[in-house]
């Protein structure tokens, strides 16, 4: 997409108003934010309180120091969030909506760490195919391939060629079409007495909550702006291939 296609966008129309007639508009929007946030709190409220599933299978993980299994990914913390990032084996570049969330996964994971918390990522893409493109995107936090385990089919991120049913899978906790065989989502697991439970799991628009850009573009007038797109995330690239010209060295801005 170019500068030019960017900006032919529809232009946001709205009344013009007084001070105070803004004011009482803003104080009536209020009402709703704040009813929201406490629907939101009642939301997480009920998320902590699921049950849990233990995890019987054990996997093996191929990681950067090697061999890994799912305890060693909590990193000495009770909670582990997995990000099944969509990274094929065999795929030339991670997915670009997945690279979109992922921008902004090095410093949350620092302060997560503080709250008992590791984040990971997994793809069922192989360790080199991993590590060349962690490199190339400049990303410091932590990220292993499940290539050759049934992790990612376990937890609904990945569907078999063969096992595709009038080209639905079953993603989202439901028979659904998904045009390719790598599928985003989240995933968070307890460790308690040196057993692992899988606490949650959210997948698709239940992601959403997770992208800062689009949280910061609701607040604008235009919104996501995503209306004439064929589909949302069309307009996105990963970071070093926007045809603006302001190629960004993510690798020398997070450096420490």
């Amino acid at each position: 997409m170019t500068v030019s296609e960017k900006q032919t966008s529809v232009t946001p129309s709205a009344k013009v108003v007084s001070q105070a007639e803004w004011l009482a508009a803003r104080k009536e929007l209020l009402a709703k934010e704040k009813e929201f946030t406490r629907l939101r709190d009642e939301l997480s409220r009920k998320r902590r309180e699921m049950p849990w599933e233990k995890v019987e299978k054990q996997y093996v993980f191929d990681g950067p120091t090697g061999k890994e299994k799912l305890a060693d990914l909590f990193d000495g913390r009770n909670q582990l969030i997995v990000y099944h990032f969509m990274f094929g084996p065999g795929w030339k570049e991670g997915c670009p909506s997945c690279s979109f969330l992922a921008d902004g996964f090095d410093f949350a994971a620092l302060h997560m760490a503080q709250r008992d918390t590791t984040l990971v990522a997994i793809s069922r893409a192989t360790l080199p195919e991993i590590e060349g493109f962690k490199k190339r995107m400049g990303w410091r936090f932590k990220w292993v391939s499940s290539f050759g385990t049934g992790f990612n089919y376990d937890y609904q991120v990945s569907a078999a060629k063969d096992n595709k049913a009038n080209d639905k899978v079953y993603y989202n906790y439901s028979l659904t079409q998904f045009p390719s065989e790598e599928l985003p989502g989240l995933s968070v697991f307890y460790k308690k007495d040196g057993e692992i439970f899988h606490t949650y799991s959210a997948y698709a628009r239940g992601l959403d909550i997770l992208l800062p850009t689009y949280n910061f573009l609701d607040l604008t007038p235009k919104g996501r702006d995503e209306a004439s797109l064929p589909h949302p995330m069309a307009w996105v690239r990963h970071h070093d291939r926007y045809s603006d010209g302001k190629i960004v060295d993510v690798a020398k801005l997070t450096a420490r």
